[in-house]
C-alpha cells in the first residue's frame, strides 16, 4: 500500500480504478471470470469511504469475493442448470402411450391414416406395414415427424 500512497492514489481511488478494471475483464470475458472481484472491490470502496482502515478494506474485499464465488457455485448455478434440464414436452409428446381410436384407416401402403387423441386429430401410421380398421382402439408408440405411429391396443397389451 506504500507504493501507492506514494503515486498519490487514495484508497477510495484504487478501489475505484479495481472496480472500473475488473468490470472491463467481465465485460471483454463474458464468462463470469471477475464478477467475484468486482463485488469485493465495491464492498472494499464503500468500506474505504466509511473510514475503514487499508488492513479490514483488503480483508474485506478477499472474504466478499470468496464468499461472492461459493454462493454463485453452490446456489445460483445449480438452479440454472435445473432450468436447463428441464425439457418441456410438446403436445406431441403428450400423447405418447395414450389410447386413440382409428378415424381412417391406417394403410402404410396407400400412405393414409388418421386416429383420435385426447381429443385431437392425428395422421398416422403403423409398424410393419401393419393395416388397421376404422373404429380399432390403438396405443401411441411414438412421434415421428407428423404421424403417430401406432399399434393395436390388443398387442399393446399383450406386449407389456
Amino acid at each position: 500500500m506504500y507504493l501507492l500512497i506514494s503515486l498519490n492514489f487514495v484508497g477510495w481511488q484504487f478501489w475505484l480504478a479495481a472496480l472500473i478494471f475488473f468490470i472491463i475483464i467481465e465485460v471483454v470475458t463474458v464468462s463470469l471470470v471477475s464478477t467475484w472481484f468486482m463485488i469485493g472491490a465495491l464492498a472494499a470502496l464503500i468500506l474505504d469511504l466509511a473510514g475503514a482502515s487499508i488492513a479490514v478494506q483488503i480483508i474485506v474485499f478477499f472474504i466478499v469475493s470468496t464468499v461472492s464465488l461459493l454462493v454463485f457455485l453452490f446456489v445460483i448455478k445449480p438452479k440454472f442448470n435445473k432450468k436447463t434440464e428441464q425439457i418441456e414436452k410438446t403436445n406431441a409428446d403428450r400423447i405418447v402411450g395414450q389410447e386413440g381410436i382409428v378415424l381412417l384407416e391406417i394403410n402404410p401402403l396407400a400412405n393414409t391414416g388418421q386416429i383420435r387423441v385426447k381429443g385431437q386429430v392425428w395422421s398416422a401410421g403403423s409398424y410393419d406395414d401393419l393395416i388397421i380398421t376404422e373404429d380399432t382402439l390403438v396405443i401411441v408408440q411414438e412421434i415421428k415427424g407428423v404421424k403417430a405411429i401406432v399399434v393395436p391396443q390388443s398387442e399393446a397389451v399383450s406386449t407389456d
